[in-house]
């Protein structure tokens, strides 16, 4: 079993569903409301808990009712939260609008995941003792730099998701190992709104790059090899929330077990696969045996 550590956020998901999310000044009516543990450090450490990792998640929750559901959601799943402290104040929030095509639009409160600006007295100890640091970018990028080059000076695999999309220092570039960017960020990073040119283009940053494609799988691109498309399975989606975490936890996963690169990416997919089929974020993350069926299929 592979050995991973998310640094990142946790927030509570509140979900709206619509027909057609509402333009600018427009009132639209919804036809459901949901509460969701989420956010994107934690729908990946739960997506890769259920992928078969043995995870643990730094972050930080609130002391409130919302932070009290996010650690048991967490624990439930078989992450360990021993390192995710409780903090005075809210839980972070995201605010969802999904439609019936699946699509979504979202806005992130940080919350508890402001105050995760740096690492705490034994959290590097946890990087080191890992394969592999999941990080995205929900919590100050002060704290993402340092879990970064921490796991750098004690040789574990950084993957870094960079979302939301923003200006980053190269000394974070220079302490990753894998990027994964969606189609949007990856634009955001390089100007290049042609996916495989913004990908090859960030390899001047980081040694290999995957582009999150959507429906039209991903984009593998390293200073080692040819660029590689992997298509995604033939779905009928849901709702898209939490799919490239979903992707992200598994790859890690599959990444830690020594799978070569195009089966894991191929592995990956079956699991955001999957989660697009249902509701929710980490309420629709498919657990390993799932992932197996299917990718044996």
């Amino acid at each position: 079993m592979t050995d991973i550590v998310v640094l990142g956020s946790t927030n509570m998901d509140l979900v709206t569903y619509v027909a057609k999310a509402p333009q600018r000044g427009e009132t639209v009516m919804g036809r459901e409301f949901r509460t969701v543990p989420g956010g994107k450090g934690a729908n990946q450490a739960i997506a890769a808990a259920r992928a078969g990792g043995n995870v643990s998640m730094i972050g930080a929750v609130g002391n409130d009712a919302f932070g009290t559901r996010l650690r048991s959601t967490l624990e439930h799943s078989g992450v360990d939260t021993d390192d995710l402290r409780t903090v005075e104040g809210p839980s972070g929030t995201a605010h969802i609008v999904v439609d019936d095509e699946g699509g979504n639009a979202i806005v992130v409160i940080p919350g508890a995941n402001g105050t995760l600006d740096h690492l705490s007295p034994g959290d590097e100890g946890v990087i080191a003792a890992a394969d592999t640091l999941l990080l995205q970018l929900e919590i100050p990028v002060a704290a993402v730099l340092a879990g970064a080059q921490a796991a750098h000076r004690h040789d574990v695999r950084t993957i870094l998701t960079p979302s939301p999309a923003q200006p980053l220092p190269d000394e974070l570039f220079a302490a990753v190992d894998l990027l994964v960017p969606n189609e949007h960020e990856a634009t955001t990073l390089t100007g290049r709104t042609d996916p495989r040119e913004a990908a090859v283009g960030l390899l001047d940053l980081v040694p290999a790059v995957v582009v999150t494609l959507g429906a039209a799988g991903s984009l593998y691109v390293s200073r080692d090899t040819d660029p590689l498309t992997v298509p995604a399975p033939k779905v009928t989606a849901v709702d898209s929330t939490g799919a490239g975490d979903t992707f992200v936890g598994a790859l890690a996963v599959a990444l830690g077990e020594g799978r070569p690169m195009p089966e894991a990416l191929a592995w990956a997919a079956e699991a955001a696969a999957l989660s697009v089929t249902r509701e929710g974020a980490t309420v629709s993350m498919p657990y390993r045996p799932e992932i197996e069926e299917r990718h044996a299929s």
